[in-house]
């Protein structure tokens, strides 16, 4: 079973999450890409394959491009590892891609010091798990410190900056990729 027969499933799930995160109905989409509603809910269902033109004007209707919904569709990797040894020659030294590719989530391990005196902003949440040593972590106008095995979550769009307290610390960061529109949920009705 080859990746590009299983691509068309990951594509309907791809859209089915951006039509999600822009609150926008089938119907909303039929009528702004011309397509049916049913052959969408099929698209959506993995029911069926959209041809590339079918799949630029689905991706018009979203507001995004064909490629962003192929790239989050990504099926090349839907099982990878990454080994300790494996340097990424893309990244810094003492930063190490946990997840190749673009996909959903992405997570770095930051081994040693950082810049502390760069604020950074994601667009989506993030959680900071120390795995070894110490940092310190300024978010919203407080100092946190986190040693061996602690945790610190941030919402999307929260100013941060950290720094390692004690040398060879090993800070792992996973985060919603930015690529991604997270969005919260309102109540149930």
């Amino acid at each position: 079973m080859g990746d590009h027969k299983d691509q068309h499933l990951r594509v309907g799930a791809a859209v089915r999450r951006r039509r999600r995160a822009l609150e926008l109905t089938l119907a909303v989409v039929s009528e702004r890409s011309g397509l049916s509603v049913p052959f969408l809910s099929q698209v959506e269902n993995d029911r069926a394959r959209p041809s590339p033109s079918s799949l630029e004007k689905v991706a018009d209707a979203l507001r995004t491009t064909a490629v962003e919904l192929l790239a989050a569709a990504d099926p090349a990797c839907s099982v990878d590892v990454v080994r300790a040894e494996d340097p990424d020659p893309e990244l810094a030294p003492r930063v190490r891609s946990l997840v190749r590719g673009h996909h959903q989530m992405h997570a770095s391990e930051f081994t040693g010091d950082h810049d502390a005196g760069r604020e950074l902003q994601y667009r989506n949440d993030q959680l900071m798990f120390v795995t070894e040593g110490a940092v310190e972590i300024e978010a919203e106008g407080r100092a946190y410190r986190l040693g061996r095995g602690d945790t610190l979550y941030l919402t999307g769009g929260v100013r941060h900056r950290w720094r390692a307290t004690v040398p060879d610390t090993r800070l792992v960061v996973v985060a919603v990729a930015e690529h991604i529109e997270a969005v919260r949920e309102g109540p149930r009705r």
